[in-house]
């Protein structure tokens, strides 16, 4: 088969060095044979010569080139008769291949084809055979463009002289002449059609080897190697494939068999014969490589012509049906896979005519039965015997032969994990709805495929790039799961479910994606029709709950093995709710079809076991598909419903009675609760049962979870709500649950305040407002710890409950925050209308708010203390006083007005005076002990007389409106005109008891306390010292007692009464400094004798103390009391007292925080409420804070002995030094540090209360426990509002040191990397009242100018610089400030931003280091005042822009040599900005910020317009950008060193703006044309310059004609040796790689056949530098660069305009390589350097890879293109591509001694080696690309380059084009882009002038 071993070429060896191989080919393509010693000859030779040098300079119309033909064919003919050789046949061969360019007319192909008949004839037969490389490459490209002229001369040239040649010449050809001859079979109806095919047959038998036996007419055993190259060039040839098509039609042999019995084949002879001959054609066509024959089905199949795709549909039908023998046991199963993939793939065309063909495929031929009943296919439900068996032949023949792989090939595709786009991603889903159109197939398939579509769209949901991706993939996904059937759906979903809980090897994390998986589906699909709600869901909520039921009983005790996961258990429930929830009332209602199932007895029900009702449902889903049409639901709807109920009763039954978790319990009664809503009224319950289950959980006294007391206080109502229990049953449940639900009232546990009140309103709800069960449950939870005697004792704790029960249901109203809050835990089930505490709260606190206020008689109990507290802190003592005139209004004696005469009335015996007394006496209580406030409410608040019933007009006595104190005070009065009953002692003495109570109500209503004089008695110390032993003592309520004796006797030391001491709720002082001023400067308070010592340390153990904690608020009054005492050294009592209490709220608020983040915490009765103890320590910071405030402003004002005079008005005042220098220093000095005293403690409480208002906010959310979301928002926002009201009072007194505190906070945040808290930040301000823009604003600018000229500060607004912040810092966070800002904020900082960016401009110096940040600000504010109103003021906006620009030009002035990068700066640079671009999520810190000038103004520059406005400004500031930033980093020495990502982002904005081309494309153009610009960093060629020379190019089309007249001809003339010529050849040869450099990166970097106008002339140019040598000028040094040059154009121009490029390609290409055998300092290895061979082998490498249509037909002169690469024929045979023979002379691959054919084991590991191969899911180049050979090398060893990268990759590249070729993968074009960019972009290639 091969070519002897010892065959020798015709012609003698061009050289003289021996070789192991002859080079015959190597030989005739890169040189001459030796010319015979004859003057004849010479001189034929000459006449040759001299007709060829026409070409180059005569040729200019069509018409030349015929003239140059004929000189040519003249030459040719004056040959001598004894010779038969052609002359330079080389350049011969070249010459006629450019005269065949298509862009010639026929004329002038004609005459070429003419010559090349001559040449043709005169080397005959033996000479054609060995110089066929040389010329069939010229002619192969003709067929694609031949006019019908120039058709039969060419076909005659190849059935006159290619027919008659050696097989062994034509066969490395074979596939290049097949495609050559494609062409001609595209049209049927041609007169040439029919040559051509016959031209064809002949070519097949002419590479038949010797000893081929004839199988048919048409097809000899030696054929396989023709079909191989056959299917490899319809592969390849995407343009050609129209003519294969037509070939195979009519060529391709029958590779199917009669599908008959096999009792039937045996028995017939003939069948025996047929059965042979079809083995021998499927070998024909599958060796030795039977995956070529399916890939060519493959490709053809997904070609984009519809047409192709048809014909190769109906090749399959007629010549590859699926059951052949070649599909189903020759081709490998992933070659099946592809075929499969790729006929189905053609139904996204959503064409008939392809779909029929395709299905006649898959479902096989057409029994002979069929044809009598077609009908039969259109109704898979028929019932006709004939219809029945014809249909499930042909499924049977789907499923024998094609649904296994067809499944596989279609889970390939969804599986396939490729950063596709959504519309690759959703194609799978497409073909799979295409299949559901045919019944046979899509029946088979889709059960299989189903799932893995929907797993696969939930895996993309976390990797989509966008929504958008994701919500496209959904669509395309959702419409393929509306065609599949419910019975279907639900079938898969219950196979889910009962993995994830049946027994079995999953682990937990499985079985929960299993369940995962479901959720998914019903959150995200269509899984509500009528079917699915009503038949299928109800049964597979039963299957869940029978399963979970079953899972149950597995369960044992300390087993966890056996044990189902409860989270998988709570996750299977919550699906089974999801389901419910999506069940209509009317599934359980009877169905009026005639296909229900029978009802079944509830008797009989109740008995099934659990197994046989889930072999049931499987029965019905497994064995009927689900299919209603076909068979009835295996139960009756009302069976189903009793069924329903009965498992989840049962359920919940076990639950209760297993103490089972409380989330477990919660999701069981769910389930019941829906169920219960939704079945009949007449199914059956056990009530009875589940009763017993709820009286046995709840009469435990251990306590139970929240979860599980909401589960069960919801399942009682709901039953209850249903009709299930009665009115009794639920009044039996109250106690327990009540008792339950006072546990989780705690006030130590706020976890579940809201949750717990919300369900006791449900409960009382149920019960109607009439019931009054809760109220007696309640009252007796109050009492149950009480004592009662003369030592009562009432413990605190139930006191505190209510408190909160009070608190949550006052503001209790479902109807508003119900609604906008987040889901219950006890779920969202349709009940009725829930009561709001706030409108029915006297039905249950009633009798429990006066055991309460008793509490208030009685100051020996710890429950007195809790009332107290209450009352302090009571927003709503309104209601409580409605209650007390309910009750008023209820006693009858109060109405009974005295008669004129008497002015007294009598009581009666009937008059219930005892109760009258308690209720005076309750509101005495409340009077006495109320907190100041009280008075007001009292005072203001009015009540309506017609209210109320009687009216209140007839307690009063007048009928208007009156207020609360004026009604009390009648009832006082109306008690007291009551007098005695005569003879009646019992009333009597009752009588006087409520007279004297009426009378102290009265006092206090019309008086206030008075303190007497004791000051002689000194009490304090011994009062103090027991004071602080009481902190140790068990009772706390002692404190209390002993803070209020130890206030009187401190009192009791001053002289002057005290002030009334005010509520800690209220405001307590104004922290106005002007008024604080005024009051210290009218007078000094008189001397005040010091307190004790002990106090602070009292005071501090007692704020410290946790006894302290339930009384802390008495703690914190006192402390707000003994504060004057200490006017003259509160600064030294101020730290210490600060940072007490900052500590303690720091660790209260930790507590607090720990407590939302724990779930379900048992209830502890130990501890105080946090909450309440963080807003009193805050009310005791707040007044600390305010006092030391005030006696600093009055120290100062003291202090100001010099008062400087009126000063001007600008911004910062008159710019004065040393105008305070005549300051008493003393003083001076003491002041300051009482001031820096004082701001020390503001920093620390700004800083406590920011931790304070920021939690719950950002990534803090996530932590929280989301069961007691609703307790979580009420109690975080209420400590939220507490902080942010003592941060206004701080920001109001110290606006300047609060807010550069807050920026401290900022910088802290940003160098720990927590971004969302300083977002924070910028949330805090705007929610300060205190803080807005116009006092923001100028603090900032007052900190700036601190920093950097405090000189011109009015000494009262400069800063202490206590924080450690810098002036940069400081700018950036006003920047950012400014941007977080809303527009309309503007109107009120315009003002003084101007005046501070002019007067910062009157001296810019000392900001130098901020001024970019500051640009920045100014551009902020143009861009905000351009979104209002307010910025159309004409005079404001230009006012702005000159600013603007000024501060633009003192950037450049004061900073202008920051812009030269040097190249030490840069290693530090590179990483940060790689750092930057591997993740967005870094943040930068404001250093880096202020000083990244350029990246600065690359933000700014899109603006300008807005900044700006006009024109003529704009184009001012882009010219100077250019002139300062641009234009230096370009000019810099260290360029390009000095251009970042940041300053071609800034030149891309700069080429965005309108009129600025001047400007930005001078510095394009200096930038492109500098040397230096071939060493810039690659990453940014791709990212900023190759863009930017795409806009470039675009705005002026000369730039390439530009470049390329730069480019001269190499040339001898004037070269002579020494210094001076080497310099200036280098010269050359730099300026020529420099501009050849430029034309490939401007071809690269503009759209694709940008250029094809200039490509003539660059043609041109190459042409003339690849006649470069190693001696002229420029040498043959600049051929690496036209190789790049053509990689570009080979990238980014079509082929159709790359025709006249081959012939030259090919003829460089052959003498490159072949260089590389070449002797040392011979010609080809002086011309092709190191560089030179490297980029020919990228050039070729990329050749290969592209494929492109007209370098196939050369493809096998540099690699071995057929199926010899892999599987190479014996018989000594030897390759004939160019690379392969390098490759042996270089040793990679020795001659197989003795070699047969490889197997198919040999074979594959031949490839094996091959990088990058086929496993890659693009098709790339071997060398220089991720998984292919490395190109890092130095180029000054060729031995080294031989070794490492040469030698492997001539060895390789064959097998590997094959390979890539077999892989059927996408070409990577990126990756080929940016290998070319690589190259482009290396300097170190570039010569290097002396």
């Amino acid at each position: 088969m091969a070519l002897e071993p010892g065959r020798r070429s015709a012609s003698p060896e061009s050289s003289g060095r021996e070789s192991p191989v002859p080079r015959q080919w190597r030989n005739q393509l890169g040189s001459e044979d030796v010319p015979p010693k004859d003057k004849n000859y010479r001189k034929y030779a000459t006449g040759v010569e001299r007709a060829l040098s026409l070409f180059d300079t005569a040729l200019q119309e069509w018409a030349d080139y015929i003239s140059f033909l004929n000189r040519l064919l003249k030459a040719l003919q004056a040959r001598p008769s004894s010779i038969s050789v052609i002359p330079a046949k080389a350049t011969v061969a070249k010459r006629l291949s450019q005269c065949l360019n298509p862009s010639l007319p026929s004329g002038v192909h004609q005459k070429t084809l003419e010559v090349y008949s001559y040449v043709f004839s005169v080397i005959g037969k033996d000479g054609l055979s060995r110089d066929l490389p040389l010329y069939f490459p010229g002619l192969a490209s003709v067929l694609s463009f031949a006019s019908l002229s120039v058709r039969a001369p060419f076909l005659d040239l190849l059935e006159r002289y290619f027919l008659d040649l050696d097989r062994r010449s034509l066969r490395p050809a074979l596939k290049s002449v097949v495609l050559a001859l494609l062409p001609g079979l595209e049209e049927e109806t041609s007169e040439d059609f029919e040559r051509t095919l016959r031209l064809m047959e002949r070519f097949k038998a002419a590479v038949r080897p010797p000893g081929s036996q004839d199988i048919t007419d048409a097809h000899s055993s030696g054929d396989d190697f023709f079909w191989q190259c056959f299917f490899l060039a319809s592969i390849t040839g995407h343009s050609r494939r129209t003519g294969a098509l037509a070939y195979l039609l009519r060529c391709l042999p029958e590779l199917g068999y009669a599908l008959q019995p096999e009792s039937a084949r045996g028995s017939d002879a003939r069948n025996g014969v047929d059965v042979e001959t079809s083995a021998k054609l499927s070998r024909l066509v599958t060796s030795p490589e039977p995956g070529l024959l399916l890939r060519c089905f493959a490709a053809g199949l997904a070609d984009e012509q519809l047409l192709i795709q048809r014909g190769f549909l109906d090749l399959l039908v007629t010549h590859l049906p699926l059951h052949s023998e070649v599909l189903q046991k020759k081709a490998k199963a992933g070659d099946l896979e592809l075929l499969l993939s790729a006929a189905v793939g053609v139904t996204v065309r959503r064409d008939m005519s392809l779909n029929r063909r395709l299905w006649t495929w898959l479902l096989g031929p057409e029994p002979a039965a069929a044809t009598e009943h077609e009908g039969g296919l259109d109704s898979p439900t028929s019932t006709a015997v004939h219809s029945h068996g014809f249909l499930s032949s042909r499924t049977s023949y789907f499923e024998e032969f094609g649904l296994q792989p067809l499944t596989r090939a279609l889970l390939a595709m969804i599986k396939l994990d490729a950063d596709s786009n959504p519309a690759e991603r959703a194609r799978p889903y497409r073909i799979c709805l295409s299949l559901m159109d045919r019944w046979e197939v899509g029946g088979l398939v889709v059960p299989e495929l189903f799932l893995p579509i929907v797993d696969s769209v939930r895996d993309f949901k976390s990797k989509a790039a966008s929504k958008t991706d994701f919500t496209e993939i959904l669509r395309s996904a959702s419409v393929f799961f509306d065609g599949v059937e419910s019975g279907l759906i639900y079938s898969e979903i219950l196979t889910l479910m009962a993995q994830a809980i049946s027994p079995g090897d999953l682990s937990v994390a499985e079985r929960s994606g299993k369940l995962d998986l479901v959720k998914f589906i019903l959150t995200h699909f269509n899984v509500r029709e009528e079917e699915m709600i009503t038949i299928h869901a109800p049964l597979t909520v039963l299957s869940v709950l029978c399963m979970v039921q079953e899972a149950d009983k597995r369960a044992k005790p300390g087993d966890d093995s056996a044990s189902l996961d409860v989270s998988l258990s709570e996750a299977a429930l919550g699906i089974a709710i999801s389901l419910l929830e999506l069940v209509p009332e009317r599934a359980f209602r009877s169905a009026p079809t005639n296909k229900s199932a029978p009802v079944i007895e509830s008797k009989v029900l109740a008995a099934s076991p659990n197994l046989e009702l889930l072999k049931k449902i499987r029965t019905f889903y497994i064995t009927d598909q689900g299919n209603l049409d076909a068979v009835s639901p295996p139960f009756a709807p009302q069976n189903l419903a009793e069924l329903l109920l009965q498992k989840a009763c049962n359920l919940n039954c076990d639950s209760l009675s297993q103490g089972q978790s409380g989330t477990e319990m919660a999701v069981k009664s769910q389930v019941l609760i829906r169920l219960i809503s939704k079945a009949p009224e007449t199914s059956l319950l056990d009530t009875s049962k589940l009763l017993a289950a709820l009286h046995e959980c709840l009469s435990s006294d251990a306590p139970i979870p929240f979860t599980t007391y909401s589960a069960m206080l919801s399942l009682s109502t709901h039953l209850y709500t249903a009709k299930r229990l009665t009115t009794s049953d639920l009044s039996n449940l109250v106690v327990p649950l009540v008792r339950h639900a006072w546990a989780f009232l705690s006030a130590s546990e706020p976890k579940y305040h809201v949750e717990t009140v919300r369900s006791l309103w449900l409960l009382q709800s149920a019960l109607t407002p009439t019931n009054q069960d809760i109220e007696a449950a309640i009252c007796s939870l109050m009492l149950v710890h009480d004592t009662t005697g003369t030592f009562a004792q009432r413990p605190a704790d139930p006191g505190r409950s209510f408190c909160v029960l009070w608190s949550h249901s006052l503001q209790d109203n479902p109807s508003g925050t119900e609604r906008r809050g987040t889901k219950a835990i006890n779920g969202d089930v349709k009940t009725s209308p829930r009561l709001a505490g706030m409108d029915y709260y006297e039905v249950m606190l009633t009798r429990p708010l006066f055991l309460m206020l008793d509490a208030l008689a009685d100051e020996g109990t710890q429950l007195f203390m809790t009332a107290k507290t209450w009352l302090n802190s009571l927003h709503t003592i309104d209601k409580l006083f409605a209650i007390f005139i309910t009750k008023f209004a209820e006693l009858p004696f109060l109405r009974r007005h005295p008669k004129a005469q008497s002015g007294l009335i009598h009581f009666t015996e009937d008059d219930d005076l005892d109760l009258a007394l308690y209720y005076i006496r309750c509101l005495s209580s409340v009077c006495r002990w109320a907190p100041d406030a009280t008075w007001a409410v009292l005072a203001k608040r009015m009540i309506r007389s017609d209210a109320f019933h009687p009216p209140l007009s007839e307690i009063t006595g007048t009928d208007g409106d009156t207020t609360l104190q004026e009604f009390f005070l009648h009832v006082c009065l109306q008690c007291l005109a009551h007098d005695k009953v005569p003879a009646e002692e019992g009333p009597e003495a009752r009588a006087t008891q409520l007279h004297r109570s009426a009378l102290t109500t009265l006092h206090q209503i019309l008086l206030n306390p008075f303190a007497g004089q004791l000051s002689k008695l000194h009490l304090e110390n011994i009062l103090i010292e027991k004071l602080s032993q009481s902190l140790s003592a068990p009772d706390p309520y002692v404190q209390v007692l002993l803070l209020d004796v130890v206030y009187a006797a401190l009192k009791l030391r001053e002289l002057a009464p005290p002030e009334l001491p005010t509520s800690p709720t209220n405001e307590k002082r104004s922290m106005d400094p002007a008024r604080a001023s005024r009051v210290s400067l009218t007078g000094e308070r008189p001397g005040v004798t010091p307190p004790p010592p002990t106090l602070l340390k009292c005071i501090l153990a007692g704020l410290s103390s946790p006894s302290s904690r339930p009384v802390l608020d008495s703690w914190v009054g006192f402390l707000t009391e003994c504060l004057p005492l200490y006017t003259d050294s509160v600064f030294q009592v101020l730290i210490p007292l600060v940072e007490t209490l900052c500590g303690q709220i720091g660790n209260t608020f930790q507590n607090l925080q720990r407590l939302f983040r724990t779930n379900d915490q048992a209830p502890s009765s130990n501890a105080v409420g946090p909450e309440t103890t963080l807003i009193s320590l805050l009310n005791g910071l707040e007044q600390v804070l305010a006092n030391g405030h005030d006696r600093l402003l009055a120290e100062e004002a003291r202090a100001q002995v010099i008062k400087s005079p009126d000063q001007p008005q600008g911004f910062f005042g008159n710019m004065v030094s040393g105008v305070f220098s005549s300051d008493a220093p003393q003083t001076r000095s003491a002041t300051a540090n009482d001031r820096l005293t004082v701001l020390l403690a503001f920093q620390d409480a700004v800083r406590i209360c920011f931790t304070i208002w920021s939690w719950g906010q950002g990534s803090d959310a996530a932590l929280q426990d989301t069961t007691s979301a609703a307790s979580l928002n009420y109690t975080s926002l209420r400590m939220r509002n507490r902080a942010r009201r003592l941060l206004e009072h701080l920001f109001a007194a110290e606006t300047l040191e609060c807010l550069e505190t807050v920026i401290g906070i900022w910088q802290g945040a940003l160098n720990n990397a927590e971004p969302s808290k300083a977002a924070e930040v910028f949330n805090l301000l705007p929610a300060l009242d205190g803080s807005r823009p116009k006092h923001t604003i100028p603090a900032l600018f007052n900190a700036i100018y601190s920093r950097t000229n405090p000189n011109a500060l009015d000494p009262s607004r400069r800063s202490t610089l206590t924080i450690e912040l810098q002036d940069t810092e400081v700018v950036i966070f006003l920047v950012d400030y400014a941007r977080s800002l809303e527009d309309d904020a503007m109107d009120e900082i315009w003002q003084d931003c101007t005046a501070f960016l002019k007067d910062l401009l009157a001296n810019p110096f000392p900001h130098r280091q901020t001024l970019p940040s500051l640009l920045e600000f100014a551009a902020i504010l143009g861009e905000k005042v351009d979104n209002t109103n307010f910025g159309e003021q004409r005079k404001m906006r230009r006012e702005l822009a000159d600013l603007f620009l000024r501060l633009l030009t003192a950037i450049f002035t004061t900073r202008p040599t920051s812009f030269d990068v040097t190249s030490e700066k840069r290693p530090s640079e590179q990483p940060r900005q790689q750092q930057q671009q591997s993740s967005s999520a870094v943040v930068r810190l404001p250093d880096e910020r202020a000083d990244d000038v350029v990246s600065i103004l690359s933000t700014i520059v899109p603006n300008l317009p807005k900044i700006l406005v006009e024109n003529d400004r704009i184009l001012a500031a882009a010219t100077a950008i250019s002139a300062n930033v641009i234009g230096p980093a370009l000019r810099s020495k260290s360029f390009p060193d000095t251009i970042s990502r940041s300053t071609l982002t800034l030149l891309q904005e700069l080429s965005r703006l309108p009129n600025n081309q001047k400007s930005w494309k001078k510095d394009v153009s200096d930038a492109f044309n500098d040397p230096r610009f071939f060493s810039s960093a690659v990453s940014l060629v791709h990212a900023g310059w190759l863009p930017l020379l795409k806009q470039w190019t675009v705005a002026d089309k000369e730039r390439m004609s530009e470049i390329l007249g730069r480019l001269t001809p190499p040339t001898t003339a004037g070269i002579v040796f020494g210094v001076g010529a080497t310099s200036a050849r280098l010269e050359a040869d730099r300026r020529t790689q420099l501009n050849l450099r430029r034309v490939a990166t401007l071809v690269l970097a503009c759209a694709p056949d940008a250029f094809v106008a200039d490509l003539p002339a660059i043609l041109d140019k190459l042409t003339e530098l690849l006649g470069a040598t190693a001696t002229s000028s420029p040498s043959s040094v600049t051929r690496a660069e036209v190789y790049m040059l053509v990689r570009a154009l080979v990238l980014r121009v079509g082929v159709v305009h790359l025709a006249p490029l081959w012939p030259v390609v090919n003829a460089e290409l052959h003498a490159a390589i072949a260089s590389v055998v070449a002797p040392d300092h011979s010609p080809p290895s002086d011309t092709y350097g190191n560089a030179a061979v490297m980029q020919a082998c990228k050039l070729l490498d990329l050749l290969v890879c592209v494929a492109p249509d007209d370098f196939q037909l050369h493809e096998w002169l540099f690699v071995t293109d057929t199926i010899d690469a892999v599987y190479r024929p014996g018989g000594g045979y030897q390759p004939v591509a160019l690379v392969d023979e390098v490759s042996e002379e270089l040793g990679v691959i020795g001659s197989a001694a003795g070699g047969g054919l490889l197997g198919n084991n040999e074979a594959a590991a031949a490839v094996a080696p091959v990088v990058g191969g086929p496993s890659s899911t693009h098709k790339r180049p071997l060398l220089g690309q991720p998984g292919g050979i490395s190109d890092e090398i130095g180029m000054e060893r060729k031995d080294e380059l031989v070794a490492k990268v040469l030698r492997p990759f001539f060895g390789q590249l064959s097998i590997y084009a094959f390979e890539s070729t077999y892989a059927m993968t996408p070409v990577d074009w990126e990756g080929c882009v940016a290998g070319l960019v690589r190259d482009v972009f290396d300097e170190k290639t570039i010569v290097k002038a002396l």
